[in-house]
């Protein structure tokens, strides 16, 4: 079994979102105890710097994206996948590129809370909770 995991997962995590923290940080930990199985989208790293560097700080930022590059597998990009992701009718961007991150690293699922903004994806989306409930 192979996941993505988006962004807002992450920032749980990062920003110790008290409402979301404990079902975030299981997916990660389900990841880090199955290498290979967790995946990351290429602009997950730079929105996670940017957002983390202002809200989290520097330090704390550099090391959870230390820990995400040790345990995470980065999707491949292209253009061709940025292309097809134009095609999937999102009204999100960001998204649309998250599931063609997906698509191209052939995963299962994609981890959200946003499961909602992924109807269109042609990977399903699962909440961090829904999944863990699962495995």
């Amino acid at each position: 079994m192979k996941i993505l995991v988006d962004t807002n997962v992450f920032l749980d995590v990062l920003l110790a979102r008290e409402k979301f923290l404990i079902p975030s940080q299981q997916v990660c930990t389900w990841c880090e105890e199955r290498p290979g199985s967790g995946w990351v989208a290429w602009h997950t790293l730079s929105n996670l710097s940017f957002i983390g560097n202002k809200l989290a700080g520097k330090k704390r930022t550099t090391f959870v994206l230390d820990h995400i590059l040790d345990c995470f597998e980065v999707a491949p990009t292209s253009s061709e996948a940025a292309r097809a992701s134009r095609s999937y009718g999102f009204n999100d961007f960001e998204d649309a590129l998250q599931a063609a991150a997906a698509v191209a690293c052939k995963v299962d699922w994609i981890i959200t809370r946003n499961q909602a903004d992924f109807k269109k994806s042609p990977i399903k989306a699962i909440s961090p909770k829904a999944f863990m409930a699962q495995h």
